[in-house]
Formats: C-alpha cells, structure tokens, sequence
C-alpha cells in the first residue's frame, strides 16, 4: 500500500450525512459476560453501547468525544450465552458541539440466523479539543424518511432534557429558599 493511500484527508466536508456516521459492531456472548441465569449482564451490554455510539460520534465530528448523558436505554429481550450481538450506531441529530446518537441492538441466534431486536438506547456526546474544551460540531443531513423522524425525535428528546435539567434545579432552589 502506497503512502497516499494511508494519508489522512484533513478536509472538513461541509455536508455531512447519516450514512457517514454508521458503525457496526459484533460481539459474541460468553460465559464471562453473562449473569448466573445465562444472560447477558446489563452493564456489559451498556459498555458495548456506550463504545459503539462513541465510534459513531467520532467519526462524525473527527474530534475525541466524551458521553454527556444517555437518555433511554430500553431492554427488550433477553440475550443469551452463545449468542452474538449486534450493535448498530449512528448520529441522529448534531446541536452546537453535541451529537445525539442512537444505538440499536439485535441478538442473533448463529446456529438458526433468527434475529431479535433487543435493545434500543440514545446517547448524547460532546466533542472536545486537545485541551478537554468542546468545541463546534458539522451539522449532519438526514436522508431518508427514518433518518427525518429521527433527527426530529433527537429535538425532542433534547428538549425534554433540558426541561428536566430545569425542573430539577427549581427544585432545588426551592428547598435553599424553604429549608
């Protein structure tokens, strides 16, 4: 392989897509990943998750990422020792330096390939400079028509977020002011 085939395009593309932002990743369940009933640990799983989405934020802003929060982590269904999992990532939406990533989850069965969606879970990252400050993100573009919706359910649940994040601090400054 040729020098120029390994450098680096430092180019920032000012239309990014979706597509661009896909990450897959397998893994297959072994003994050591599973609780004493043969499935799957929870924190396990949400550790391949949280990768998988940093993967995905990475390669959409070109930055280091740190996760900032994880919204909705939903289990659906069990997943067995012997079985592979697989993690499928991408941006949903880009804010200022923050990137919602969404992460579903399937367990595949690989002696029969039946597939299940097991885990649904959203996540929202910041990208930072070399110095742990965050720094401005390209915005991405949806395509598709389930790239739309969720691009719009990323503002939604961001909202909701801060709702809360506000709702939380009235609260607290009620019982400052209310002893």
């Amino acid at each position: 392989m040729s020098e120029k085939n390994c450098e680096r395009d430092d180019k920032m593309n000012t239309v990014k897509y979706v597509k661009d932002s896909q990450v897959e990743m397998t893994e297959l369940i072994l003994p050591s990943d599973a609780n004493p009933l043969g499935f799957l640990l929870g924190g396990r799983l949400m550790h391949w998750i949280d990768i998988c989405a940093a993967m995905s934020a990475m390669k959409h802003s070109g930055k280091v990422v740190v996760t900032a929060s994880v919204d909705e982590l939903n289990f659906l269904c069990p997943i067995k020792i012997g079985e592979v999992v697989i993690l499928k990532a991408s941006v949903n939406r880009v804010f200022r330096t923050s990137m919602e990533v969404g992460v579903k989850v399937f367990a595949m069965n690989p002696l029969t390939g039946e597939i299940r969606h097991a885990n649904s879970a959203y996540l929202t990252f910041v990208a930072i400079d070399e110095n742990g400050k965050p720094v401005p993100v390209p915005p991405i573009v949806p395509e598709t028509d389930e790239e739309k919706r969720r691009y719009e359910e990323a503002l939604l649940r961001r909202q909701q977020r801060l709702k809360h994040k506000e709702e939380i601090k009235n609260v607290r400054k009620q019982r400052v002011n209310n002893p």
